[in-house]
């Protein structure tokens, strides 16, 4: 093993000095794992070294272990296809190889702690896709555009955990990514509540319709957790950072309801949200046109938050891949004259950028402020 250093990029924000860094995908055969493949098989940054998986996929090709599970739109790409699957448990045999890991394991909160440290103490970043660590005071909950800052707690999560050169970070819900990047921009009007109506695709559920076939022309009214998860992750990412890690902020208060729909991607919200002084229709427009952030990053779309004016719109078939999956769809913006309030609808991609997407960015963004290592 090289000397650990902190990784370097280029001025120009698009390369790595040094060479591209060594990844992991654990739960590489899950729907999360697959998007992960995919986004990566090009990736300027990133090069893909280790496919890891429960015991029954281990040993296995990769194109031998998602035979029939294949749900990506493109062929297994024909590198990763030949790749002998690990067993994820063999961290001694995968931390080597690699200089971070993106983990999108389906396991029971205890084991994923558990695995997620292991790799962390061995010295490799760890972006997680899992919801285990996100209540963490010490992990970041990160989604780029909205709360970077956040990646500052990482020394302080390394001296309270007794890392080294590995962290932990993690995704929030896909459900949120569809309205907090676009309240992000209208912060400072004051929001004091919030209600959002989430219908979510069934590959958040890592479902599709050949796989789930009951949910083609269905609605399920309820998913477990989920509410809970949409009314107090956004308190976290919108909190403060300090010693003691992150302090969720006291508000705003806000309602969630979470359906699941007969859509394959996509998770669109309808949120109304209650100002101290609501901003004018032109003053929304204006700063969701004028909303960037990016720091040249290879992930960033070039526009996160694209308003669509036509009155019904966004739709999944037809917004979903906006920004290559990378940007938020919104429309049917309301200002509800006399009551301080506004409506619309959000939609965003939950496998791209809710997920696996949203991951990458958010990895690359901790590169641009030195806090990975290269390792091998």
């Amino acid at each position: 093993m090289a000397r650990e250093e902190i990784v370097q990029r280029e001025s120009d924000g698009r390369s790595l000095a040094g060479g591209k860094l060594k990844v992991a995908i654990l739960g590489a055969t899950g729907m999360v794992g697959q998007q992960f493949l995919t986004i990566l098989e090009d990736h300027p940054w990133f090069e893909i070294v280790a496919l890891a998986a429960s015991p029954e996929s281990a040993g296995k090709t990769y194109a031998q272990a998602v035979n029939g599970r294949w749900a990506m739109e493109a062929d297994v790409p024909a590198k990763a296809s030949q790749m002998k699957v690990k067993d994820v448990q063999r961290i001694e045999e995968i931390s080597p190889l690699a200089d971070l890991v993106f983990c999108a394991l389906n396991l029971d909160k205890e084991n994923v702690l558990k695995l997620e440290h292991a790799y962390a103490a061995q010295g490799l970043w760890v972006t997680s896709n899992n919801s285990a660590n996100r209540h963490d005071p010490f992990v970041p909950m990160v989604i780029p555009a909205v709360n970077a800052n956040h990646l500052e707690v990482v020394p302080f999560q390394r001296q309270a955990r007794g890392y080294s050169t590995g962290a932990i970070m993690v995704k929030s819900n896909c459900s949120i990514q569809s309205y907090v990047i676009a309240l992000e921009p209208l912060r400072d009007f004051g929001i004091e509540s919030i209600r959002v109506h989430s219908e979510q695709a069934i590959s958040g559920a890592g479902k599709t319709f050949r796989s789930w076939p009951e949910m083609d022309k269905n609605l399920i009214p309820f998913i477990g957790g989920e509410e809970r998860k949409s009314e107090i992750e956004p308190l976290k990412i919108w909190g403060q950072v300090g010693p003691d890690g992150i302090v969720a902020a006291p508000g705003p208060k806000i309602k969630a309801k979470c359906v699941r729909v007969s859509a394959l991607h996509g998770h669109t919200a309808y949120v109304r949200v209650k100002f101290k002084s609501a901003p004018t229709e032109a003053q929304v427009l204006q700063r969701w046109e004028n909303f960037d952030w990016g720091d040249g990053l290879p992930s960033a779309p070039s526009r996160f938050i694209h308003y669509l004016s036509e009155p019904d719109r966004p739709q999944p078939l037809l917004d979903v891949l906006t920004e290559k999956g990378m940007a938020v769809s919104i429309g049917q913006l309301e200002v509800e004259e006399g009551e301080d309030a506004i409506s619309f609808t959000g939609l965003s991609h939950n496998l791209v950028l809710g997920a696996a997407g949203g991951a990458v960015l958010a990895t690359e963004a901790a590169i641009a402020k030195g806090l990975v290592y290269r390792r091998v």
